[in-house]
């Protein structure tokens, strides 16, 4: 920990994590998570087909923290000059970075972690027939894990949506949903199963409209809630928007504050919540923080949400689904931006993390930044002249 400014962060996700790093040779930087590791969370669905790469998809907070205070706590609620921790310890701040973006509800130490990924390939080896519930992006990537890696197994996916992907566009789903029925998934939309009474145990499951399914095992993959429970007992509370998201400025400043700002999934920006947006953020509101140091009446950089929404979603090891300002692209060489290695190593280097070369997966490697954004060039400039030539 350095001297100077306060800077406490909420949050070990990737923005919190991120900014987190940024700043700790700049100012006495706190990072508070309830976990002792930042987990890749593109990661998470591969994890489980394969739970050895998990070893590289979660990163201890210390091994990428030089400097920074780590206080693995939950925060309880804050003031405009302190975050309360659900243990009673009390954090001052000169600035506040709330990055807390959705709930979570794992195991706090890294081990507990890994040992769930192992149980949970355990529960997919064992079954024939696997029920997914949810449709969105997290049900449809752990649906094309299992259906690449286990072919001979019976996968099907429940969404109550009418169509998949929803936060895409029709395009996105439809080509989505084409290649999950060539791959011999069963999709059933429309179609909604109350998960509140499930357990590990259920084999018969029953939607809204009475409709009977029968399945070894299941998999909930719905949206997690977003982590601003916590803000309700804050000074905070009254910028919480409809969706418990927090009202920021351009600047992703809370609105009326000079010294707290919200990043990633918490804050009520206008785009798909996701990981590459969570990193924009940070590094924006980290040299934004620094300007404010140096002088409290700096003119600070704004943030822009992108006009055309642009994701993608992995299907497998080597395709993915691609949403892109010119069109949609399904096929490999998305695949090699994304789904070869799911950004483990991307976010790796960002952290300043060496490669665990004893770990890595045989069937996947990273492509480095220069090469994504090689890639991604080109897969820009084809979709480009694709659409130009088909107008």
């Amino acid at each position: 920990m350095v001297g100077g400014k306060k800077v406490v962060v909420v949050g070990g996700g990737v923005a919190g994590a991120q900014t987190a790093k940024f700043l700790e040779d700049f100012a006495s930087v706190t990072l508070l998570d309830p976990k002792e590791y930042f987990e890749v969370p593109f990661s998470m669905l591969r994890n489980i087909v394969e739970p050895e790469f998990a070893e590289r998809a979660l990163i201890l907070h210390t091994e990428y923290l030089n400097k920074a205070r780590l206080v693995i706590a939950s925060a309880k609620s804050a003031t405009d000059t302190e975050v309360v921790t659900n243990e009673g310890e009390k954090l001052r701040y000169d600035f506040l970075v709330i990055a807390t973006g959705s709930t979570y509800q794992g195991p706090s130490k890294r081990s507990e972690r890994l040992q769930y990924f192992q149980s949970e390939n355990k529960k997919l080896k064992n079954a024939s027939t696997i029920l997914i519930i949810g449709g969105g992006p997290v049900g449809v990537e752990l649906a094309a894990e299992i259906v690449v890696d286990f072919p001979e197994k019976k996968v099907i996916l429940v969404h109550a949506g009418e169509r998949l992907l929803e936060f895409l566009g029709p395009k996105a789903s439809s080509k989505t949903l084409s290649w999950l029925k060539s791959k011999n998934v069963e999709v059933i939309l429309k179609e909604k199963i109350d998960i509140t009474n499930l357990s590990d145990s259920s084999t018969t499951y029953t939607t809204k409209t009475g409709r009977s399914i029968t399945a070894d095992t299941h998999f909930v993959a719905v949206g997690r809630k977003v982590g601003s429970s916590w803000i309700v007992d804050s000074v905070f509370k009254s910028l919480l928007d409809s969706d418990g998201r927090l009202k920021v400025d351009e600047s992703l400043r809370l609105e009326g504050k000079t010294n707290v700002f919200a990043i990633g999934d918490i804050s009520n920006t206008k785009e798909i919540k996701q990981g590459s947006v969570a990193l924009k953020h940070a590094k924006l509101v980290s040299e934004n923080i620094k300007k404010l140091v140096k002088n409290p009446s700096s003119k600070l950089a704004t943030y822009k949400p992108m006009a055309t929404p642009m994701a993608m979603v992995s299907l497998g090891r080597s395709l993915a689904v691609g949403q892109l300002p010119f069109g949609t692209i399904l096929g490999r060489l998305p695949g090699m931006i994304k789904s070869k290695d799911l950004f483990v190593g991307h976010m790796r280097k960002a952290l300043g993390v060496a490669e665990r070369k004893d770990s890595l997966s045989g069937k996947g490697h990273a492509l480095s930044s220069y090469r994504v954004y090689v890639v991604f060039a080109v897969l820009v400039a084809s979709v480009a002249i694709i659409h130009h030539y088909t107008l």
